[in-house]
């Protein structure tokens, strides 16, 4: 046995010992997690401090220091959630991750269409992965991942994003992974969290995306070109601690009717909607804005 698959085993059990504890509990270390995380690692501080300046120059310093701070506070609930999903039961998990318009979804799926879902890093996108829960059997979910490049780390979310059935798909190979799936006559709804940065080599758009000019990734359109998907929109909202609920908005039902990147432009308007609504719960650690247009002609 090498040392990885040691790691794996030790990391995963402690992992499993963790998320049996319940979650008001696991709510307690949150809110004791928050004051060293802030106050003494200061993680990331500058960066989200900056990314809310930028985002919302209406704001005076008073409301930005909220924001800040409620961000942090749910950024430790989203650790600890993430934790109890190695072992939280698909009956408690349906009760606490809710969807609508599952109907319409469906409905406009019919008995051959398939469906690209565009979401963001918003809420805890990681309970996203329980939809299969509330699916028709005959239909596939999946996800698309980053793989991570510590292996240990990989396969120990690799695990908890498959707890409930979703297929986790590398990014690198997503068109093939979905044309498989046509190929096969299965249909599919795969979720695309599309809101980071590309790299430089990616950049094809830019767009104003909270008060900046931002490049973003055109891929999910393309994809939705080629197979030609429909498209729907996963609008996010925390009820209360523990408890969230996503909407499924219709985008597209024919994106070759769309002029190029209007797709992406549209994603982009329901995400800024959904953030501005309650700035608190996205991922605003991440440089999403490093790479600015002008450094294109140095």
């Amino acid at each position: 046995m090498n040392m990885n698959k040691i790691l794996y085993y030790i990391f995963s059990f402690i992992w499993y010992l963790f998320s049996l504890l319940p979650l008001w509990l696991l709510y307690g270390v949150s809110s004791i997690l928050y004051y060293p995380l802030f106050y003494l690692v200061r993680y990331r501080r500058k960066v989200v401090r900056q990314n809310l300046l930028n985002s919302f120059p209406e704001k005076d310093i008073s409301e930005i220091k909220r924001i800040e701070k409620a961000f942090y506070s749910f950024f430790c609930d989203y650790v600890v959630e993430t934790l109890k999903l190695y072992s939280i039961t698909g009956k408690t998990m349906s009760k606490r991750m809710t969807f609508g318009g599952l109907d319409k979804l469906q409905a406009a799926m019919g008995t051959d269409k398939s469906c690209v879902l565009y979401l963001g890093h918003y809420c805890n996108w990681e309970w996203i992965s329980s939809l299969p829960i509330h699916m028709d059997n005959r239909i596939k979910c999946g996800q698309i991942y980053h793989p991570l490049r510590n292996k240990v780390s990989d396969k120990l979310f690799l695990k908890i994003r498959s707890r409930f059935s979703a297929i986790n798909i590398p990014m690198k190979t997503t068109l093939r992974h979905i044309l498989t799936f046509q190929k096969a006559n299965q249909q599919f709804i795969v979720g695309f969290i599309s809101d980071q940065g590309p790299k430089w080599s990616s950049i094809h758009h830019w767009l104003t995306f909270l008060n900046q000019d931002t490049p973003v990734f055109t891929g999910v359109e393309q994809i939705a070109r080629k197979t030609k998907a429909i498209a729907f929109y996963g609008d996010v909202k925390r009820i209360k601690r523990g408890h969230y609920h996503c909407d499924f908005i219709p985008m597209s039902m024919n994106v070759d009717e769309l002029e190029q990147n209007e797709l992406t432009d549209m994603y982009f308007r329901y995400l800024e909607k959904t953030i501005q609504r309650d700035p608190q719960y996205w991922l605003w650690t991440h440089k999403r804005w490093k790479r600015k247009r002008e450094d294109l002609t140095k």
